[in-house]
């Protein structure tokens, strides 16, 4: 178990594909801890969704927020005294997607039960945003296999980088660590892993950047 000194709570994001969840179990394994996954496999909706957006957003996006809603409560009533907690979302990022995806008026439903639901949760010790170009996410999403990315829009994929791009340009509610994903292996290169974690490490104000270009064993 690696020591995590006063990271309490480190949440990992960043658009489809670009390996946050990957991280997020690399992390809870370096520091012994809790992890706290967004289960998008879990959403009864999201085929339909990539099958036919506009027919799905609705449903595919409500779920979404009752099982975050969900999980932060989770958070909210456990161990506050645990050593790390990592999860791979952040709650804000549902309204990022329901911008998105949902036209006006189911906006405007959607805003109704968030405002009425919306629980907040405890502020990340530390928020690491992963970035990569869209081909690069494209290839990645491929790599997994998972049949009802397929259909996955390109255009979608990039209108979502680019909010993520717009959401994190301003973002200060915690400190920050931008990462540039593109060409380092997290998953598979140890040497990798490891300068990406010592950063993570080190950080407890601020916003930070993290761009290694490729790295050789």
């Amino acid at each position: 178990m690696r020591d995590s000194g006063s990271l309490g709570y480190i949440v990992v994001e960043g658009p489809i594909g670009v390996g946050k969840t990957t991280l997020a179990r690399r992390l809870a394994d370096s520091f012994g801890s809790d992890l706290i996954l967004e289960g998008a496999d879990d959403n009864p909706f999201l085929e339909r969704f990539y099958e036919n957006p506009r027919a799905a957003a609705l449903q595919t996006q409500l779920f979404f927020l009752f099982q975050r809603v969900r999980q932060i409560q989770t958070l909210q009533q456990s161990d506050m005294f645990a050593p790390v907690r990592v999860a791979d979302f952040l709650m804000e990022k549902d309204r990022l997607f329901a911008e998105l995806t949902l036209d006006a008026e189911e906006f405007k439903l959607y805003d109704q039960v968030y405002q009425h639901m919306a629980v907040s949760g405890p502020q990340p010790d530390l928020v690491v945003y992963l970035q990569a170009p869209v081909e690069v996410l494209r290839k990645r999403i491929a790599e997994r296999g998972r049949a009802y990315e397929r259909s996955l829009d390109p255009n979608y994929l990039h209108r979502l980088s680019e909010s993520y791009m717009a959401f994190f340009h301003d973002y200060n509610a915690s400190p920050l660590l931008i990462v540039n994903a593109a060409e380092i292996d997290f998953a598979n290169k140890a040497q990798d892993y490891t300068l990406l974690l010592d950063q993570i490490s080190k950080i407890r104000s601020g916003r930070h950047y993290f761009n290694p270009g490729p790295l050789e064993l």
